[in-house]
């Protein structure tokens, strides 16, 4: 479950996995960016404009 709308809004959704993977196209219904918290860490995971994905700190 995702809490990531932009506008700075909160909201869930639920995406759902198929043999432990999801697709990106379900991450990025709502955005080019999200939030990820790994042990109280905040990462960006961002599309560009070429369909490739940034992951930073």
């Amino acid at each position: 479950m995702l809490d990531n709308q932009p506008g700075g809004k909160s909201s869930k959704r639920m995406i759902m996995l198929e043999d432990e993977t999801l697709q990106s196209s379900d991450l990025f219904t709502q955005g080019k960016e999200l939030t990820i918290i790994h042990n109280s860490e905040a990462y960006k995971l961002r599309l560009t404009g070429n369909g490739k994905l940034i992951l930073t700190k």
